[in-house]
């Protein structure tokens, strides 16, 4: 029964926590370049996650990027068809490939 008492009263806390004054929030915008496939990433991708994800991975190879989408595809469950994986992988290769294949 105590357990349950300190489970209640830490799950409710937040309920009683106030602040003064109003919360800025701040807007980071990442910029995006427009190029063939990009349908495909703002489609599949950014459904889930801001585009700072991909501009956070610095410049990087075609393998690297396509593992990236496979990934997104069996660890994280997104419903992306092999055609826009492949459209996806070339966009982001194009505009953020470092030139190397692997």
């Amino acid at each position: 029964m105590k357990k349950l008492l300190l489970l209640a009263a830490l799950v409710t806390a937040p309920l009683f926590a106030q602040i003064e004054g109003d919360i800025a929030v701040p807007y980071i915008p990442f910029e995006v370049k427009m190029g063939k496939g990009f349908d495909a990433v703002n489609g599949n991708c950014l459904t889930c996650h801001s585009f700072g994800y991909v501009t956070n991975q610095g410049r990087q190879s075609k393998e690297f990027w396509r593992k990236k989408v496979e990934k997104m595809i069996v660890h994280f469950k997104a419903p992306i068809t092999d055609v826009d994986a492949n459209s996806v992988t070339e966009y982001l290769f194009e505009e953020y490939g470092n030139g190397e294949l692997k």
